[in-house]
C-alpha cells in the first residue's frame, strides 16, 4: 500500500472508531423505546406514566449538562482523552441501568448515561472536524449523524429480536440494555490506538506532536502547511475577546442567539423524539401487540437512516429556509392525520397500520429536511466570537426541550389519549412554521463574514433594531 493509501486508511479508522460515540448516543436513546413496556411491568420496575417519563427523560437532562460541560472538558483534557473517559462512563452507566433493582437506581444511572451522551454529542463532531481535511470535513462530520440514526435502528432491531424470542421473560429489557456495553468497549480500545487532535495539541503549544499526527493522516508537504494554518488560526483566536452574557445587551448579538435557540426548539417541538423514544408505546396504543409493535418500530429506524442520506444530499441542492419549511409542513400534516385517524378509526384493526405509515412519513420529513438543516444552520449563524456562548445556549436549550417532551409525552398519552396528544404537537408545529417564515434568514450561498454583516446591519424583519455596524 502507498504512503498516501495508508494515511487515508488510518483516517478512515479514526472516523470509524470515534463515531462509535455517535452509535452509542443513538443506541442508548433508542433502546428505551422497546425496553419500556417490559421494564414497566409490576414484577420489574412497576412504572406508571410519570416514572416512565422520568426513566426516558433523565438521560436527556443528563445530556443537557453533558453537552454544556463536555466542550470545556475536551478543551482542558484533549478530545481523545475526553472520548476515552466518555467510553468508560458509557460502560459503567450501561451496566448500572442493566442491573438496576428499582426505578430510583435506574433514573440515577440513566442520568449518568445522559452525561456521556451529551459529552459525546459535542466532543465527537469537534474531534472529527479537527482531524479531517477541509475538502472532506462536511462528509466526515455528517458521518456522526449517520451513526446516531444507525445506533437507533440497531436498538430497534435488537429490541424486536429479543422481544420476539424472549418476550415471555419479563427481564428481557436487561438484555436489550446490556448490548450497549459492546460498542463502549470498542470505543475505548479503539481510542487508545488513535492520536490526539492536532488543533488541540497546537493550542497547548505541542507543535512537534501536532506535526507528527498530521504526517500520519496527510502527505508530508500538506502536513507542514496545515500546521502553519492551525498555528495562525490559534494565534488569531487568542486575540479575540469571547462574548459573554453581557453582550446580549447588543441587539444583533441577542438576535443571533435568539435565532439559534429558536432553531433548536423548532427541531424538538415537532415531537420527533416522542416517536424515537416511545414509538413502541404509540403503536401499542394504536392497537398493535407488544411484539408486533417492536417489529413495526424497525420501519421508523430504517426510514430515519435513509432520510438522513437524502437530507445530506438535499443540503447542497436547495435553500435552508424552504427545506426547513417543507419539513415542518410535512411533519405537522403527518401529526394532524395521526390525531384525526386515531379518532375516526378508534378500535379499528386498520388503525395501527395507518399510524405506522404516518409515523414513517413524519420521520421522512423530520430526518430528511428538519434535522440536517438544524445542525448546519447552527454551525453557520454564529461568528467565531459568539460561538461559545451561542452554541452553549443553543445545545442546552435543545436538550432541555427534548427532556421536557420526553417527560410529558407518556403522561399526555395516559391522561388525554393518542389523538389529543398529537393535536398538541400540531399546535407546536404551526408555531414553528410561523417562526421560520417570519424570523429565519436564508444562509445558503453566504460566507460567514457576509452573514455576520447581515446581522450587524439593518434587518427588514426588525426595523426597530438599528445597530452600529
Amino acid at each position: 500500500m502507498s504512503k498516501q493509501g495508508s494515511q487515508n486508511s488510518f483516517l478512515r479508522t479514526i472516523i470509524l472508531v470515534s463515531t462509535f460515540g455517535g452509535l452509542l448516543f443513538g443506541y442508548d436513546t433508542g433502546v428505551i423505546n422497546g425496553a419500556l413496556p417490559y421494564m414497566a411491568q409490576a414484577d420489574q420496575l412497576n412504572l406508571n406514566s410519570f416514572t416512565e417519563g422520568l426513566v426516558a427523560s433523565s438521560l436527556l437532562f443528563g445530556a443537557a449538562l453533558g453537552a454544556m460541560f463536555g466542550g470545556r472538558l475536551s478543551d482542558d483534557n484533549g478530545r481523545r482523552k475526553n472520548i476515552l473517559y466518555l467510553a468508560v462512563l458509557f460502560f459503567i452507566a450501561t451496566l448500572g441501568c442493566t442491573l438496576a433493582p428499582n426505578v430510583t437506581v435506574m433514573i440515577i444511572f440513566r442520568f449518568l448515561l445522559g452525561l456521556a451522551v451529551g459529552g459525546a454529542s459535542v466532543t465527537v463532531p469537534t474531534y472529527l472536524a479537527e482531524m479531517s481535511p477541509a475538502e472532506k470535513r462536511g462528509r466526515m462530520v455528517t458521518q456522526n449523524e449517520l451513526m446516531i440514526v444507525s445506533g437507533q435502528l440497531l436498538a430497534f432491531i435488537f429490541n424486536a429480536i429479543l422481544g420476539n424470542i424472549m418476550g415471555d421473560t419479563s427481564h428481557v429489557w436487561r438484555y436489550m440494555l446490556v448490548i450497549a456495553t459492546l460498542p463502549a468497549v470498542f470505543l475505548f480500545l479503539g481510542m487508545l490506538r488513535v492520536p490526539e487532535s492536532p488543533r488541540w495539541l497546537v493550542s497547548k503549544g505541542k507543535n512537534v506532536e501536532a506535526l507528527q499526527v498530521l504526517q500520519q493522516i496527510r502527505e508530508a508537504k500538506r502536513a507542514k502547511s496545515e500546521l502553519i494554518e492551525i498555528q495562525v488560526a490559534c494565534t488569531r483566536e487568542e486575540g479575540i475577546e469571547r462574548a459573554t452574557f453581557k453582550d446580549l445587551n447588543v441587539p444583533w448579538v441577542r438576535r443571533i442567539v435568539f435565532l439559534g435557540v429558536g432553531i433548536a426548539v423548532v427541531q424538538q417541538i415537532t415531537g420527533v423524539n416522542s416517536i424515537m423514544y416511545y414509538g413502541t408505546e404509540i403503536l401499542k396504543d394504536a392497537g398493535f401487540e407488544t411484539r408486533a409493535a417492536l417489529i413495526g418500530n424497525i420501519a421508523n429506524g430504517a426510514i430515519s437512516v435513509l432520510a438522513t442520506f437524502v437530507g445530506i444530499w438535499l443540503l447542497g441542492q436547495v435553500g435552508r429556509k424552504p427545506m426547513l419549511l417543507t419539513g415542518l409542513i410535512g411533519t405537522t400534516i403527518s401529526l394532524l392525520l395521526i390525531g384525526v385517524f386515531s379518532l375516526v378509526l378508534e378500535g379499528s384493526t386498520s388503525l395501527p397500520y395507518v399510524v405506522l405509515i404516518l409515523t414513517v412519513t413524519f420521520l421522512a420529513f423530520q430526518q430528511g429536511a428538519i434535522s440536517p438543516v438544524t445542525w448546519l444552520m447552527l454551525s453557520e449563524i454564529f461568528p467565531l466570537r459568539l460561538r461559545g456562548i451561542g452554541m452553549g445556549a443553543t445545545v442546552f436549550c435543545l436538550w432541555i426541550v427534548n427532556f421536557l417532551i420526553g417527560l410529558m409525552f407518556p403522561i399526555l398519552l395516559d391522561k388525554v389519549g393518542l389523538a389529543a396528544t398529537f393535536f398538541v404537537f400540531v399546535a407546536f408545529g404551526l408555531g414553528a412554521i410561523t417562526f421560520v417564515k417570519k424570523c429565519l434568514p436564508e444562509t445558503k450561498g453566504l460566507t460567514l463574514e457576509q452573514l455576520e454583516h447581515k446581522f450587524r446591519t439593518y434587518d427588514e424583519d426588525y426595523p426597530d433594531k438599528l445597530v452600529d455596524a
